[in-house]
């Protein structure tokens, strides 16, 4: 099966793999900022040159999930460059297109489109960086795939169950049935594996004759007992994946001896982090397809910068380091220095032998001073070599292996209790919401949200600037809480709320499907509440002599009319206002204009309120259950901001986002510097 050794001919498929473009990352940087759109250039003038079929790119082409204009534009204008011709592309879709992309106004593949002249289709899923967010749920490939330069495809939006339909490619006697299904949360598909809820659909007939291909973007290497997705996970009928996300290039394909498939990670185009999973050559692939055979040619990247990373333990060099020596610091800092010029000799030989390689290299050099060492300062190192490495303020990174000490009956220390991930790894919001409350003290325990939920809204609301996601979670953990406390027919004590209160919030936990429900649903509810506001700034602006009034026979259903009743003019300054104020100020505003709390609550969302029935007068004369939920939620929401900040004091990259919101995906991504082991393999 490979390698497969035979001629191109009019029965073979010509397929350019590449993942993980990253276009626009550190776009801002005077040395770095062209880098991934060269490469970008490199890997499309390539498939021009080979004549390729189709482009395939498994996810993150961009590094973004909102890119710059900069950004967007050198990809149109980057694609159009290479992928518009009067070249006739050579094979044919036998799949019904209207499933393959329903996601889209424009179901059919590009190159069949009668307004455009496509000479190679680029087939491309989403990655965890450029996934779709937002009320109407794009992404930037959308945008790409509305003006018919790719082929957005692998989309799923259901939580509950996926069926992966592949697209089916002929081109003469050979057939390709293209599977691709675009990042997912892991832990979300983990479980939707185990419970049997993923299904790769395929062909009724010749099944056996079909060339199955499956792109996908996950976690490979195992970061949690469910956070990665396992290869046995995948269906035993498959010839080969393409797997997206890990950024270390293994592209010639592996062999899984148990579910008999092979696997080609092609890795990133572009140095993201720097770890040792970064400094292995870049490539691309060309994926030859004939019947059932295949094989894959390797073809290196001449345009990526080159990286080098070394390691230093100064422990283990006793006859040159003494950590009693009062000039130790200064022998450190010359063994350094005697090592980037070494790294420097090693990037120029490299060079010389491909002068379309940028100039200055990237260097990385990690010291380990465990032992009494200490550190030599690193800005004022960084200085001797501003003018001839790419990374000057990156070059030295000083660690210290963490030794292993439990300790007790000590005060709470957010900072010392989470533990920061190794150089290269990720770590997430939901992560670091997880590990606060398993160390905790009881009385910062969550009595009514769940952790889960908790990091999840943080998460949407730093990387997706989703502004009333923590504000519906909590609205929505109240009023499904209220409904099963309604349904117990809870007496308005204290004691006996508390102990409900818990046995729901465990259940739920325990429900991780559910809860998972739950959590979209409150999500989507943020995106649609974003969106009503948009309605009403859109609204306000129309023209001077549109007089809105609100009569009483209107439908108190009618979310715009209730809004808007007092008038253009006023309806213009909740509308804006609202988009900045918190919960409390937003909801004051609208009931002091005088709509009642029923036209408040619709005229900005969906959904309904949920009140007590006048039934149960032990809950709703009192107040004490309403009271006493809001207390809860009023300690637990107050941590959100918490959670935020130390998430932006501990990513040094998110410091810019307290003044216009996050520009990047960097909960997914962020390079840490890091104080564990730092010789493990760099995954985005």
């Amino acid at each position: 099966f490979f390698p497969v050794l035979f001629r191109d001919d009019e029965d073979t498929f010509k397929i350019l793999v590449a993942t993980d473009v990253h276009l626009g990352y550190l776009e801002k940087d005077p040395v770095r900022g062209n880098d991934t759109f060269v490469t970008f250039n490199e890997i499309l003038d390539h498939a021009r040159k080979k004549e390729v079929d189709f482009i395939l790119l498994g996810g993150d082409l961009f590094h973004d999930n909102k890119p710059s204009r900069k950004t967007v534009h050198s990809c149109l204008e980057s694609l159009r460059k290479y992928c518009m011709g009067d070249r006739p592309v050579q094979f044919e879709i036998l799949s019904d297109q209207a499933v393959n992309f329903h996601h889209s106004k424009f179901p059919w593949v590009n190159y069949q489109d009668e307004n455009l002249n496509i000479s190679i289709p680029v087939f491309s899923i989403h990655g965890n960086h450029d996934d779709p967010t937002g009320a109407d749920a794009l992404c930037a490939l959308d945008v790409l795939s509305c003006a018919g330069l790719l082929n957005h495809f692998g989309r799923s939006n259901s939580v509950e169950k996926i069926d992966i339909s592949p697209i089916l490619l002929r081109k003469g006697r050979t057939k390709i049935a293209l599977y691709g299904l675009g990042a997912i949360p892991d832990e979300r598909l983990y479980r939707m594996f185990v419970n049997k809820q993923v299904t790769m659909l395929r062909p009724k007939e010749d099944e056996d004759s079909w060339f199955n291909l499956f792109v996908i973007h996950q976690n490979r290497s195992k970061h949690g007992a469910t956070n990665y997705i396992p290869e046995q996970f995948l269906d035993d009928f498959i010839n080969l994946v393409v797997w997206g996300h890990e950024h270390e290039c293994k592209i010639a394909p592996f062999k899984n001896e148990q579910q008999r498939f092979y696997i080609s990670q092609p890795g990133s185009s572009v140095v993201t982090s720097l770890s040792p999973g970064e400094a292995v050559k870049k490539h691309i692939g060309l994926l030859h397809v004939k019947g059932k055979k295949m094989k894959m040619e390797k073809i290196a990247l001449e345009t990526v910068r080159t990286f080098h990373i070394e390691d230093i333990v100064l422990a283990d060099h006793p006859d040159l380091f003494n950590p009693d020596n009062p000039n130790v610091t200064q022998a450190i800092q010359a063994f350094c220095m005697e090592k980037v010029e070494l790294m420097l000799d090693t990037a120029e030989r490299e060079r010389l032998g491909n002068p379309r390689q940028p100039e200055k290299p990237i260097i990385r050099l990690r010291v380990d001073y465990a032992g009494g060492f200490e550190p030599f300062s690193v800005h004022r190192f960084s200085q001797k070599y501003m003018h001839r490495v790419a990374n000057p303020k990156d070059i030295i990174h000083f660690f210290r292996r963490r030794e292993q000490k439990e300790k007790k009956d000590i005060d709470l220390n957010f900072g010392k209790l989470v533990s920061r991930p190794a150089e290269g790894t990720t770590l997430r919001v939901e992560d670091l919401v997880k590990q606060y409350f398993q160390t905790a003290e009881k009385k910062v325990q969550l009595s009514l949200l769940t952790e889960r939920g908790m990091g999840e809204a943080v998460q949407e609301f730093v990387d997706k600037e989703e502004k009333d996601a923590i504000e519906e979670l909590v609205k929505f953990q109240l009023e499904k809480t209220q409904r099963f406390l309604k349904e117990r027919r809870t007496d308005a004590v204290e004691e006996k709320i508390d102990e409900e209160v818990r046995k729901f919030r465990e259940s739920r936990k325990k429900n991780t499907e559910e809860e998972d429900k739950e959590v979209h649903e409150a999500m989507m509810r943020a995106r649609a509440h974003r969106s009503a506001g948009e309605v009403l700034v859109e609204a306000s602006s129309d023209e001077d002599s549109m007089d809105i009034e609100m009569t009483g026979t209107s439908n108190p259903s009618d979310g715009l009319s209730s809004t808007l009743g007092r008038g253009r003019g006023r309806a213009r300054g909740r509308a804006r206002g609202a988009r900045g104020q918190n919960s409390t100020a937003r909801g004051s505003s609208r009931r002091g204009r005088g709509a009642t709390s029923q036209e408040s609550a619709s005229g900005s969302r969906s959904y309904k309120s949920v009140s007590v029935p006048s039934k149960t007068p032990s809950i709703m004369d009192g107040r004490s259950l309403r009271a006493k939920l809001l207390e809860c939620l009023v300690t637990e929401s107050m941590l959100m901001p918490f959670f935020f900040s130390l998430y932006v004091s501990r990513f040094p990259t998110l410091s810019s986002f307290s003044k216009r919101g996050s520009q990047s995906q960097t909960s997914k991504g962020v390079d840490f510097e890091s104080d564990e082991d730092p010789f493990l393999n760099s995954v985005r």
